[in-house]
């Protein structure tokens, strides 16, 4: 077995990792104001200053699981007015699409484990374009694009640093630190590099008043002293100068107060910028960096190796054991692509999995203490009881948790959970599983059984695909030739089942199996803001919510069967939800006595609908990806199962029989498929059809890079409605959107979003188990090509892939017109993977560091390989 594998095996070689966040300014466990602001409340002016409560930042961080202990990396160019501790980016009000980091750097490499990892950074060597980005992006409307750190035209001339961080772990508590930099301009530079060490603040609150210690030994070696570590000395080569300061609040700075202490937070920095006397002369503190003050030649490099250890043996096979974390590194990724022959895509596909390895995060937020304050320190504004997130005083999260992306979303999200451990599942299915199961367990999930949304706002409803995902993680362990873990799906159900029960009983108003999730992720997809309290007498009926409780119900029945093959207590279960899913499916087609239809015989597309009491419902034509979820409300059964559940069969049958009605309206179940299968599906193959002509019309949702979110024909035919005396209307935007209905960074009105194209992909591909190659779609629409369901699927595989993957001329759409990203050699192989694509030229928007779900692309290379 690989080494890596053996690793795994072994949970405390995930004891160090890159757990430290990207951005903790601006996030609402830092918010104390009175206002609820988070992003005037700890700016990120305020940030080199403020001592955090919850959590911690830096530059190609790591930290232990419970980030006591952190290191990360500063640098200086001799021409910014702060070190450069933190990556700088615009809050939602100053950018002209919302929050947005304004740095260009790069997770390139990673084991599941972090036994080895490596991430670039590029520094320029001119004064940083603060207050450019800053007035540039306030002067541009929601119409105009961003404005990018590349835009300001800094890396033109060269003039920057390439600042490689790599880490090799020698044992669990022993890890190597190389930083290597490069001048890549055409001139001299200097540089200031700070690798720096500091302890989480604990002691000010009130809990723990004892402090860390952080001191200057003999030789080049610093002490670490903290009773919950192993790791005792941090070891250096060459002759920097040490400085210590305290990770504590500079209250004089931020607040005009005389505090206790001298040597605050930010003491290193007012040392390093103006030679201040904030640093302790006798060199101990909570607080340290290495001041390496060079001088590169153009084209020069300089290498600085730091060794986190347990004894005082220094360097000992440095180079050597680097090297081994990085063979078994190349060993792991080839055992994982030994079918992947291109290597551009090899490159893409390793970058995608690093990405997703490097957005783990140590999430700490107690919310009982949140809202009732700190004994050290001075109590909430009041109201704050009745304030944000007042519902979830049960929540305490203490965890390593993947984050959708560290700078923009330094906070989890149910579905993008989901999604994430889909992929996480390629290289750590047991991380991906745990995952899944922690957002379930009682000091997450609310005990009326609903799963906390995502920080802002946990009380808001995401898409329930959980039990979606658990299958899939469920089905890929066996794929790959081992046991399913049935421990794992056993455990998972029945707390989903408590989230199924939530759904049922708070999202569907009147009881018609028509479900009204509101929000649901998808932000201002909608003509209006779904979250928008709707007049007393109206309910919006939504195709997307009621898709995505048929494909949960779906699913949980799909876990529940399996479960029954050696429990026959799930088949009482399965029945359960198969019904669930047929009431579904009947109300949504405005069957079996409801009065709901969301199926729209005139277009033959599903809508949402407004509905009035005592007025006839207002259907509502966006043609969106909200209505093609019910596509994804599909599954197939195998008669061979059937036969050894005969309990869940009998009720099955007489179900069908009383009912036939929605069996044959929603199922053709009494049509056996290829191979003696079954389909249950809210669509037979003739709406199938009918949607699919749709979303692969390139004229309408199909790009050459993907479905798009809204449909193009919004472009010349922008839908309107008037709401609440407000005259609303929604239109194909390919990029950023113009409205900022949903905060300033909602953006599902035409780009390209890799989770709803996976889905599509997916729930293809389980239409072609059930039907047989005979079965054909036109694909594009309008070509008189016709292909089968599953070269389909192939098909929108490719064109999702073609974001990121050179074209004829080098080119890769996801770099945009940029031809320094697109031609240079330092630049032209490094993959930023978006949050979302332009739905006309397939180039990156959005959040731009390995956005949780845009690392589906990774399970797509490997789909599109797998016969």
């Amino acid at each position: 077995m690989h080494e890596e594998q053996n690793r795994l095996k072994d949970p405390s070689w995930k004891k160090w990792g890159p757990y430290v966040s990207d951005r903790q300014w601006g996030t609402v466990r830092e918010d104390y104001s009175a206002n609820q602001d988070p992003w005037n409340y700890t700016t990120h002016d305020m940030a080199r200053s403020y001592a955090y409560r919850w959590g911690e930042e830096g530059i190609a961080g790591i930290s232990d699981e419970k980030q006591t202990l952190c290191f990360a990396l500063a640098l200086w160019n001799k021409k910014d007015p702060i070190l450069k501790e933190r990556y700088f980016g615009l809050n939602n009000a100053e950018g002209n699409h919302g929050e947005d980091v304004k740095e260009l750097y790069y997770y390139l490499d990673s084991t599941p484990t972090h036994s080895y990892m490596k991430t670039l950074y590029k520094y320029p060597q001119t004064a940083y374009p603060y207050q450019q980005l800053i007035e540039e992006n306030h002067r541009r409307d929601r119409t105009m694009a961003e404005y990018e750190l590349i835009d300001t035209g800094i890396f033109n001339n060269n003039a920057y640093f390439d600042v490689f961080t790599e880490y090799a772990k020698s044992s669990t508590d022993d890890i190597l630190v190389r930083i290597t930099i490069h001048n890549r301009g055409q001139e001299s530079a200097s540089l200031s590099v700070l690798p720096t060490l500091w302890f989480r603040n604990s002691w000010s609150w009130g809990y723990e008043p004892d402090r860390p210690h952080l001191g200057k030994d003999s030789g080049n070696t610093i002490r670490i002293r903290h009773n919950t570590l192993a790791n005792k000395y941090w070891l250096y080569e060459g002759n920097p100068q040490p400085l210590f300061c305290d990770n504590d609040t500079n209250v004089k700075r931020l607040y005009q107060q005389d505090g206790q202490g001298r040597y605050y937070k930010d003491g290193i920095n007012d040392h390093v910028i103006s030679g201040a006397n904030s640093v302790n002369p006798e060199m101990y503190g909570t607080k340290a960096a290495l001041h390496y003050d060079l001088s590169l030649e153009p084209g020069g490099s300089y290498t600085i190796r730091l060794q986190l250890t347990t004894e005082r043996q220094p360097f000992t096979n440095f180079d050597a054991t680097f090297q081994s974390r990085l063979q078994e590194a190349d060993d792991f990724y080839a055992q994982l692509q030994k079918d992947i022959t291109d290597e551009d895509l090899r490159s893409i596909q390793r970058q995608a999995l690093s990405g997703m390895l490097w957005n783990k995060q140590f999430y700490y937020y107690n919310l009982h203490k949140w809202i009732q304050g700190d004994p050290a320190m001075p109590p909430p504004p009041p109201g704050r009881d009745k304030g944000r997130n007042h519902h979830w005083l049960h929540l305490h999260n203490s965890d390593i948790i993947s984050m959708p992306d560290k700078w923009e979303f330094p906070w989890y999200a149910s579905w993008d959970l989901a999604f994430h451990c889909q992929t996480l599942a390629m290289v750590d299915v047991e991380f991906a599983k745990q995952q899944l199961l922690l957002l379930t367990k009682e000091w997450y999930m609310h005990p009326s059984g609903k799963l906390p949304a995502y920080e802002w706002e946990f009380d808001d409803t995401n898409p329930p695909v959980m039990a979606g995902a658990a299958w899939e993680i469920y089905r890929m362990e066996i794929e790959a030739g081992g046991q399913g873990d049935r421990r794992f799906l056993e455990a998972i159900f029945h707390k989903l089942v408590i989230n199924f029960t939530w759904w049922v009983n708070r999202k569907d108003e009147d009881g018609l199996n028509i479900f009204e999730g509101g929000f649901l992720g998808m932000d201002n997809i909608g003509v209006f803001d779904r979250n928008t309290p709707l007049p007393p007498n109206a309910v919006l009926e939504q195709a997307d919510g009621t898709g995505w409780m048929a494909a949960s119900a779906l699913n949980m029945l799909t876990i529940a069967l399996e479960l029954a093959r050696e429990n026959d207590v799930y088949e009482a279960m399965a029945v359960k939800f198969f019904e669930h899913f047929l009431y579904i499916a009947g109300a949504i087609a405005g069957i079996g006595g409801q009065s709901v239809a969301l199926w729209d015989e005139q277009d033959e597309f599903f809508y949402d609908q407004l509905r009035y009491e005592g007025l006839p419902p207002v259907t509502l034509r966006t043609r969106s990806l909200a209505n093609v979820v019910p596509l994804f409300a599909v599954q197939v059964l195998d008669s061979n199962m059937l036969k050894q559940l005969p309990e869940f069969t009998t009720h099955m049958n007489w179900f069908l029989r009383h009912r036939p009605d929605l069996a044959s309206m929603v199922s053709r179940w009494y049509e056996e498929g290829n191979n003696e299968k079954h389909l249950l599906s809210l669509l037979r193959g003739h709406r199938m059809k009918r949607i699919l002509k749709r979303v692969l019309d390139e004229t309408e949702f199909l790009s050459d890079h993907g479905v798009r979110s809204l449909s193009k024909y919004h472009n010349d035919h922008p839908y309107a409605y008037n709401f609440n005396g407000q005259d609303m209307s929604i239109r194909y935007i390919p990029g950023e959107s113009d409205s900022g209905m949903f905060g300033g960074n909602s953006n599902w009105r035409g780009p390209v979003w890799m989770p709803i194209n996976f889905l599509i992909i997916c729930s293809l591909q389980r239409f072609q188990d059930y039907y047989s190659d005979d079965f054909k779609v036109e694909y594009p629409t309008n070509s008189g090509n016709y292909l089968t369901l599953r070269e389909i699927a192939d098909a929108l595989s490719s064109r999702l892939i073609r974001i990121f993957k050179k074209d004829e001329h080098g080119r890769r759409p996801v770099f945009n017109s940029y031809d320094k990203l697109q031609q240079d050699p330092h630049f032209r192989d490094y993959i930023l993977f978006h949050e979302y694509y332009h739905g006309d030229d397939g180039h990156g928007i959005g959040a731009s560091h390995q956005t949780g779900w845009s690392g589906l692309i990774a399970n797509l290379i490997k789909r599109s390989y797998k016969q």
